[in-house]
């Protein structure tokens, strides 16, 4: 299933995108889309029933804002140079372990949500990612198998970051990530069981109608069952808690001088197979 809030900003409605294309009102069958849905399997068995019988709502999508498809997010637990290709852009040693850093949940946007360029930022940048959103309460998962079963689903994310506040201002990368809009995230959740292989889509990424990243997950240092499994063993992951997993290839960061870092007036879209397509106007905060 293809599953989305809709609506303005903290008023979104959940709906889902069926077969066809066209819009559904789900707010008749539950009442939004956040951790306790993900994790309420009769739930989402009434979801798939109404939908397959016909019974859901036509929402007319004209004009109709879509919001981060998932509500009341508790936590967005990140994980840098998790790309072959993209640590070797940035002349980095390929990680031993994951890297994880963190994103607050306030940093979450919908997809086509107006992203702000921090005061005084110079090195704004883009990042598609794959988001995994947890199904499940997971501690201490034992294998690959147990930790793609705690996920319900996945989404495009773009983790933007500004690159002298993460790298340049002294202690950890957590203040070049968490400014306002850092994070879109959607259009769609679309559930575990439509996505045959996590780590078999391609993302590409946008600036200004040029394109910057063209990449696959199978790409991936640490593919999206090891990270799961791994973070797992720091912190428990609780459903409606979003993972980025890293980006390919292409940032501004690993180009040649002058890095075309995004400013004011800068268009970016992405998309990931599958999963829908975002686009963002980068505007001052």
């Amino acid at each position: 299933m293809k599953l989305l809030r809709v609506g303005t900003t903290g008023a979104e409605r959940p709906a889902l995108l069926d077969a066809e294309g066209v819009l559904r009102d789900l707010s008749g069958v539950v009442p939004d889309i956040d951790g306790a849905l993900l994790a309420d399997d009769a739930a989402l068995g009434r979801i798939r029933t109404a939908a397959e019988a016909g019974e859901l709502p036509v929402l007319d999508a004209d004009g109709l804002r879509v919001g981060p498809p998932v509500a009341r997010i508790g936590k967005v637990v990140c994980i840098g140079l998790n790309y072959h290709d993209h640590a070797k852009e940035t002349g980095a040693e390929p990680p031993a372990e994951p890297v994880i850093f963190f994103k607050a949940a306030d940093t979450v946007v919908g997809p086509c949500d107006t992203v702000l360029v921090p005061r005084g930022s110079v090195k704004t940048d883009w990042e598609v990612e794959l988001a995994v959103v947890i199904g499940r309460t997971a501690r201490y998962l034992s294998s690959h198998e147990e930790a793609l079963a705690h996920v319900a689903g996945y989404a495009v994310a773009h983790d933007v970051s500004e690159r002298e506040f993460q790298i340049e201002r002294g202690g950890t990368w957590d203040k070049g990530k968490n400014c306002e809009t850092f994070n879109p995230l959607g259009p769609w959740l679309v559930t575990s069981d439509e996505v045959a292989d996590p780590q078999g889509l391609g993302l590409k990424l946008w600036v200004n109608g040029e394109l910057r990243q063209d990449g696959s997950t199978s790409d991936q240092i640490f593919p999206v069952a090891e990270v799961v499994r791994y973070v797992s063993q720091f912190m428990t992951l609780y459903p409606g808690d979003v993972i980025n997993t890293g980006t390919p290839a292409g940032v501004a960061l690993g180009m040649p001088e002058p890095k075309p870092f995004l400013r004011a007036g800068d268009v970016v879209e992405l998309e990931i197979e599958g999963l829908g397509r975002q686009r963002q106007e980068f505007k001052p905060a």
